[in-house]
């Protein structure tokens, strides 16, 4: 089923105001920096957090519309959640804390106890049928919380953080088990995280959340090809500038000009990767059309590969060998030129 939303609330210090649509056909992962509301907007779509306007409409189905005093309880959404924690019951065991939302769906106590059994060998753990939560580690304990969720068979399936609370150990398997799941199931599938090694793991889809709002959506190649914030530019490890371009010149921020291979015309956004730039200690001589002077400001060695933050009429961040780091003295700060060649840059409409 799909899932269409307008959700319009205020929470604390937090204006919520996003639009999405998210069909049968595909996962989509909402990601944005800590405090941007993406758990605020997973809780207002399966109804734990009221809408102050907007409404969700779950298979053409409206299940909230403060305006028309629509609100259906969370309960009879067809939604499933699954949360940064497993809040799993203490008191049952895994086969039981499986069951238990098949016995609130109507399922017999046999055909509910069938079925946990079935899901928990589903998700590689019919050996811990009989443990309690206590008794499970985090990668266990979160693997019995979705098949608890995937039991129901609900119409759309919500997980906030799901890889949050397991260790580095269980992760990369719990991540394996989920992007299997996620593929066979057949309803909508919102995964809101942080990390964009998950995001891109498990969604074909990103909506970038910041600051309430969505700033950029669309497919995951899409997004990350073209970042449109520097939040997302960072995320995917790119230098991101925005300017005017006459031509193939750009006039950047502090009046920097940017050379590209495109003529374009109009407010632009360019992107080049920290691998593209080059830095030297002298005005180089050579074919790269952007030569900028400044200093290093940080250095951060990386095994055999250190990230370079050089200041300048441009801001941007260097990735070079760590030769290059002994041969030019980064380490000792100072003075260098950065270059980037035209055919490394991409330049795309703001």
């Amino acid at each position: 089923m799909s899932l269409s939303a307008d959700v319009d609330l205020r929470i604390g210090g937090l204006r919520l105001r996003a639009e999405l649509d998210v069909g049968d056909d595909a996962a989509v992962a909402v990601v944005g920096p800590n405090g941007a509301g993406k758990t605020t907007l997973l809780r207002a779509l399966a109804g734990l957090t009221p809408l102050d306007a907007g409404r969700v409409v779950i298979g053409g189905a409206v299940v909230d519309d403060p305006r028309a005093g629509v609100r259906v309880p969370t309960e009879e959404r067809r939604v499933g959640v699954v949360f940064q924690e497993p809040r799993l019951f203490d008191h049952l065991t895994s086969l039981q804390n499986v069951a238990f939302g098949l016995r609130a769906r109507g399922a017999s106590r046999t055909e509910a106890r069938a079925g946990a059994a079935g899901w928990l060998e589903r998700v590689g753990l019919a050996h811990v049928a009989g443990l309690r939560p206590r008794q499970l580690s985090g990668g266990q304990a979160q693997r019995v919380a979705l098949a608890r969720t995937l039991a129901t068979e609900p119409a759309v399936l919500l997980l906030d953080e799901p890889l949050a609370s397991v260790d580095a150990t269980a992760r990369a398997d719990l991540r394996h088990l989920l992007r299997q799941e996620l593929r066979r199931y057949p309803g909508s599938r919102l995964i809101v995280t942080h990390d964009p090694v998950e995001a891109a793991a498990l969604a074909d889809r990103l909506v970038v959340l910041e600051d309430g709002r969505v700033t950029q959506q669309g497919p995951l190649s899409e997004v990350t090809a073209r970042p449109r914030s520097a939040w997302v530019a960072e995320m995917v490890g790119l230098n991101l500038l925005e300017g005017t371009a006459s031509g193939r010149s750009v006039v950047a921020g502090a009046g920097a000009v940017v050379s590209t291979a495109t003529s374009l015309t109009g407010p632009v956004f360019v992107a080049f990767r920290p691998n593209a730039v080059t830095l030297h200690r002298r005005a180089p001589e050579g074919s790269a059309r952007n030569v900028w002077e400044g200093r290093v400001s940080e250095l951060h060695p990386a095994g055999d590969r250190a990230r370079v933050r050089f200041e300048g009429p441009v801001a941007l961040v260097a990735e070079v060998t760590a030769g290059a780091v002994a041969d030019l003295a980064l380490a000792d700060g100072g003075r260098v030129w950065a270059s980037v060649k035209a055919t490394d840059v991409e330049v795309y409409p703001a």
